[in-house]
């Protein structure tokens, strides 16, 4: 059967070398048109099975196991079968083509093996994260560990088939110089793994914002390779940082604010302490022109005023019974301002606290998030909010703190 273009070929006059050319590429098309419709049939028909599987059940490792995509790779096991059964009658007369295409289907194949189980331990992984019990532990690294295992067994399986020796003496061989593969490949061996590990964690992308003060690095990711991986820094130069070095040591990425809408504004000014006092009725009057808080003031005064009659506190010394600082007045307008500004997401965390007293004064800060990210933009913003709080402080009747260095004394 195999030989029955190359006969009929023969009788209408061709050469022997183009029949066997002709025969071999007809039987080729026929095998790949074939494998390619089973395949299409069988991925059909698990996934409508392991639809039907994952409605009738009730846990959801089915359905897990459909997103991680195992039916999927299950599917093409059949074709692939079907390749490697009948290569060497399409190659027959071609014994060296067919002993090429023959390995590379069973590297395929180990490359395929890997995939299955790839799915079904992610799968495993991420129904045993809808666990209570398991949320805390770290399944993920045992996986990982056993995927390397798994992983030099390949690779050695597809050596050993490449190279045509058997397995057990590939790794008799290749245990003989792992001392000196290790040491001139040091590197290498290092960065390889490394690279498994930051694919595999997404830990690093192309383009991600990356810190590394270690290396000096502060910009851009614009290169990952084996060995290393190259950062553009903001002031345009390069910095080159070991792959090794994002699994061993620790760096900071900005991927997730960027993805989050905003970017941080966490800026503080110090407020002297001896400006802080009590707000007299004085006071609030005049801080109620201020629209930002002229409604809290309203309605603030009102119930101090109404909680110190009704507890007959004695108001000719001010101390006396709840009062308002001016202080605390600032820093509520401050809430108010961020919260009605334009440039700032509403979505994220606002806030304006103050921090513990240091010998120059009182920290107030600001804690906020501007919406647009990109540095300059970013940078204005900061620096709108804080012109107007610098401006704001004197209409609170406070003062921020400067260091004055006063000037020596001459001794006469």
């Amino acid at each position: 059967m195999k030989h029955y273009l190359y006969d009929l070929l023969i009788d209408k006059g061709f050469s022997v070398d183009t029949a066997k050319y002709l025969n071999m590429l007809a039987l080729l098309i026929a095998l790949l048109i074939v494998a390619f419709i089973i395949d299409f049939v069988t991925k059909r028909l698990l996934r409508r099975f392991s639809a039907t599987i994952a409605k009738r059940t009730k846990t959801n490792f089915d359905n897990i196991l459909i997103t991680n995509k195992l039916p999927r790779n299950v599917a093409h096991i059949v074709p692939l079968i079907i390749l490697i059964e009948f290569v060497p009658q399409v190659f027959s007369d071609f014994p060296v083509v067919e002993d090429v295409i023959e390995k590379t289907l069973k590297v395929i194949a180990i490359l395929l093996t890997l995939r299955i189980l790839q799915s079904v331990l992610l799968s495993i992984r991420d129904y045993l994260k809808t666990l209570p019990r398991y949320k805390d532990k770290p399944i993920y690294s045992y996986i990982q560990v056993f995927m390397i295992f798994m992983w030099l067994l390949a690779i050695f399986s597809m050596f050993a088939i490449v190279t045509g020796i058997s397995f057990w003496e590939f790794v008799t061989s290749i245990g003989a110089v792992s001392a000196i593969i290790i040491l001139v490949f040091r590197d290498s061996i290092l960065g390889f793994v490394a690279s498994i590990q930051v694919t595999v964690n997404d830990m690093v992308r192309i383009g991600d914002w990356i810190t590394f003060e270690k290396y000096g690095a502060d910009g851009d990711v614009i290169e990952i390779t084996l060995a290393t991986v190259k950062v553009q820094n903001w002031d345009k130069t390069i910095t080159t940082i070991p792959t090794y070095a994002l699994i061993s040591d620790s760096f900071k990425n900005w991927r997730g604010m960027t993805n989050s809408g905003g970017r941080r504004i966490k800026r503080s000014v110090i407020l002297k302490a001896s400006t802080i006092k009590f707000l007299t009725d004085t006071d609030i009057e005049r801080y109620k022109k201020i629209q930002l808080v002229s409604e809290y003031l309203n309605t603030r005064s009102n119930e101090i005023s109404a909680a110190n009659i009704e507890n007959e506190i004695d108001k000719s010394v001010l101390i006396n019974g709840r009062n308002l600082t001016n202080f605390g007045v600032f820093r509520k307008y401050l809430q108010a301002y961020i919260e009605n500004h334009s440039a700032l997401n509403k979505d994220m965390t606002m806030m304006v606290r103050q921090l513990e007293q240091t010998t120059q004064g009182i920290p107030l800060e600001i804690y906020t998030f501007s919406k647009d990210q990109r540095w300059v933009n970013y940078e204005y913003i900061m620096g709108d909010i804080f012109d107007h709080v610098l401006a704001a402080v004197t209409y609170f009747d406070l003062e921020v703190y400067e260091f004055v260095l006063e000037p020596k004394k001459t001794i006469s």
